[in-house]
């Protein structure tokens, strides 16, 4: 009886061993430095797979470690070799497309000084991409470009000068005749006004679709929304209003005095990710004499309620563009139980279509609340826009 359990467990115990092996995957050794690397700089690393793998010269380090995601959720712990560098490679890959980390060195946190820097978590943090199979949308081509320019436009209520970056279409200095709807373009908590040019590639994401004839000309603005005057975790104590009063009574006066804007509502729109996602909803549901086209981004719903509650929203939404990585409505890794409020984002479109209203609900495959999934939904956004 005892050979025979003995027998069992062993015969188990392999069996195990087998399956476990079966399911693990071998890491492929064709690392090559991440492209957000600065020159010369080797590390870190990306594989094909989506692996990434670093390396930190701290000789006087007890322990480092690498904190990957907007506000350090996951990490990587290093190891230490004779040569005083720490080397660890991810337990598993990384979604497609960009991603904030930092290091942890002895309890400290530090930026990894291999890589750029990026605007995030209320803090300039490290970046790294990782190559997607869809990148080609947002390369960097031999396309006719657009322009990025900075500008400091006047707020009264912050008595000072605030910033933006506007986006201007290929051709925009050439036919002075021209005149162009225009995307406020919201970035999310954390973040600012830099972040839909640097981490997004809004502008080479227009570009292309503009050298490809899948979209209009229009002008995007990039404003700083706001968000970081509340700590994560705290978002129930933001207040909408400092920044509504910058964007319709300073901003938008000011884009469409010092652009060839088409200065209405049917030519104008806003949208944002996540937090500017929620920033969008309500600005643009108390001011619909302003905006006609509406985006939000990982960023909750519009729901029947919010129609019924605006008699003019069927008549002057011209497009409600809903987005979401599939891992956040999956509840898989980064979920965030669908955001859509009620019966949730996809069912809130479909009543919506029901109803007449020009809803598209759109889904970025194997992503989760992060940049990949807002530069998809730019991507398909854009060329529903400001049709006639």
């Amino acid at each position: 009886m005892r050979k025979k359990l003995l027998f069992l467990v062993l015969t188990t115990l392999l069996f195990s061993g087998i399956c476990l092996a079966a399911t693990q995957t071998e890491i492929k050794e064709d690392f090559k430095p991440s492209t957000l690397n600065q020159p010369y700089e080797e590390y870190p690393q990306v594989n094909s797979q989506g692996y990434a793998r670093f390396r930190i010269h701290a000789p006087q380090a007890q322990n480092v470690s690498v904190s990957l995601g907007l506000g350090g959720r996951g990490g990587t712990v290093l190891t230490k070799g004779d040569d005083g560098y720490w080397t660890g490679t991810t337990a598993g890959p990384l979604d497609e497309g960009f991603h904030y980390y930092h290091l942890t060195v002895d309890g400290g946190t530090f930026n990894d000084p291999g890589t750029l820097n990026f605007y995030g978590s209320i803090r300039w943090e490290s970046g790294i991409e990782i190559p997607a199979h869809d990148q080609d949308f947002y390369e960097l081509k031999n396309v006719p470009h657009g322009k990025v320019q900075q500008i400091l436009f006047p707020s009264k209520s912050n008595n000072t000068s605030m910033r933006a970056f506007v986006y201007t279409p290929p051709g925009y200095d050439k036919d002075q005749s021209k005149r162009y709807p225009v995307l406020y373009l919201q970035h999310g908590w954390g973040e600012d006004e830099t972040a839909w040019t640097n981490q997004g590639h809004a502008n080479l994401i227009m570009d292309n679709l503009l050298a490809e004839n899948k979209c209009k000309p229009f002008i995007i603005v990039n404003a700083y929304g706001m968000t970081n005057d509340v700590k994560m975790g705290q978002m129930a104590l933001f207040k909408i209003e400092p920044f509504q009063t910058v964007l319709i009574d300073e901003l938008i006066p000011y884009i469409d005095t010092n652009f060839r804007t088409i200065a209405d509502r049917e030519h104008r729109g806003m949208t944002g990710l996540s937090m500017g996602g929620m920033e969008t909803q309500t600005i643009t549901l108390a001011n619909l004499d302003v905006f006609s086209h509406i985006g939000l981004f990982s960023g909750g719903s519009i729901t029947m309620n919010d129609v019924n509650n605006n008699p003019d929203f069927k008549d002057k939404v011209k497009l409600l563009f809903i987005s979401s990585g599939s891992r956040e409505l999956g509840g898989g890794r980064g979920g965030r139980g669908g955001r859509g409020g009620g019966a949730g984002p996809q069912a809130n479109v479909d009543a919506m279509k029901q109803a007449g209203i020009n809803a598209v609900f759109y889904v970025s495959p194997d992503t989760a609340h992060e940049f990949q999934s807002w530069r998809r939904s730019l991507c398909q956004m854009a060329p529903l826009m400001f049709k006639d």
